[in-house]
């Protein structure tokens, strides 16, 4: 597979109309497709947006021209797997070929505004890797034009199918950031999303994907390895650091978040966040050759696509410049 460099949009930070400006002239400017964010919420106020992730993903299928997917959505809580599949379908039957379904298992954040039951972590992947398992089913019924149905542990599908589907069923990719779920991402899933996180541990979590593809007895060669990279860019390093502390303070934070559900919460633990807590986490600086040389970094680990975060609200700026001095100069 070859090398693609996406935008990441970030919909907690951004409105919408702005988002699809800003995915319009990244397209322009080399960047392959988008990632766009799924939040009810922003993670603090500051950021002020959190846009319906289904209806953008639409108007990105009208306005540009390459690969489009969330990134990621929980298809848990808040939505019932069944939605989840209907609308992915959907949007993969209007944009053959470029659509795909990109999940997660879930943030409170996001996920709690429904008011039911939040669970531990190991409950939460449970749900999730049910819920890939009703969408999967909701895909071949479309293809093969036959009822399914399901009852498991946490979810319930009574007979039906998918009337809308595209010739060739959406990739799911799961994002993950710990060995039991990259192997089960492998045996149950088209492919990996991970955030930026030390080398050694990227390595360990392709290792275990590896070995779940193998035992659901397919070849891992080839199957997408995706990384979403949050970074700061701007025109002086002073800038740079400004952005992330106040745009992206989150990324600074080095402690599990998804059991936080107010913004108001973590706009408080972000004043405890200090410049230092970005180090190893998020590169801040002006000189793009610096952002460069750590997302080659990743892509010598084995990465085939890359969605890049700039996290300030310099977003035009940072396209032009990217897209001429960085882009270019990535290979695999």
């Amino acid at each position: 597979m070859g090398l693609t460099i996406g935008y990441a949009a970030m919909l907690e930070q951004f409105h919408p109309t702005e988002i699809v400006e800003l995915s319009v002239l990244a397209e322009q400017h080399g960047f392959s497709g988008v990632m766009a964010a799924d939040h009810y919420q922003p993670w603090v106020p500051q950021q002020g947006q959190a846009a319906f992730v289904w209806n953008v993903l639409t108007a990105l299928g009208e306005r540009t021209r390459g690969d489009l997917g969330p990134g990621v959505t929980a298809p848990t809580f808040r939505w019932h797997p069944a939605m989840v599949a209907q609308a992915s379908a959907t949007l993969a039957a209007m944009y053959p070929g470029r659509h795909w379904l990109g999940l997660g298992s879930g943030e409170a954040l996001n996920e709690h505004v429904i008011g039911g039951y939040w669970p531990e972590a190991a409950e939460r992947s449970n749900r999730m890797f049910e819920a890939i398992e009703i969408i999967k089913k909701l895909f071949r019924s479309g293809i093969e034009g036959k009822d399914v149905k399901h009852s498991g542990q946490f979810y319930t599908l009574e007979s039906t199918r998918l009337w809308t589907m595209p010739e060739v069923p959406p990739e799911i990719l799961v994002a993950t950031a710990g060995p039991i779920n990259a192997k089960r991402t492998g045996k149950y899933a088209d492919g990996i999303i991970t955030v930026g996180a030390p080398l050694e541990k990227i390595s360990m979590l392709f290792g275990k994907f590896e070995e779940g593809v193998r035992e659901s007895g397919r070849d891992p060669e080839g199957m997408p390895k995706v990384l979403q990279v949050h970074m700061s860019w701007a025109e002086t390093d002073e800038e740079a650091l400004t952005n992330a502390m106040t745009e992206w303070p989150n990324g600074g934070m080095r402690f599990p978040k998804a059991d936080i559900r107010s913004p108001h919460d973590f706009a408080q633990m972000a004043k405890l966040v200090r410049p230092e807590d970005f180090e190893g986490r998020m590169v801040i600086s002006a000189d793009p050759d610096k952002h460069r040389a750590a997302i080659q970094k990743y892509v010598d680990l084995g990465f085939d696509r890359v969605y890049l975060h700039n996290v300030g609200r310099n977003q035009k700026e940072w396209i032009e410049v990217f897209g001429r001095d960085v882009l270019p100069k990535l290979h695999r």
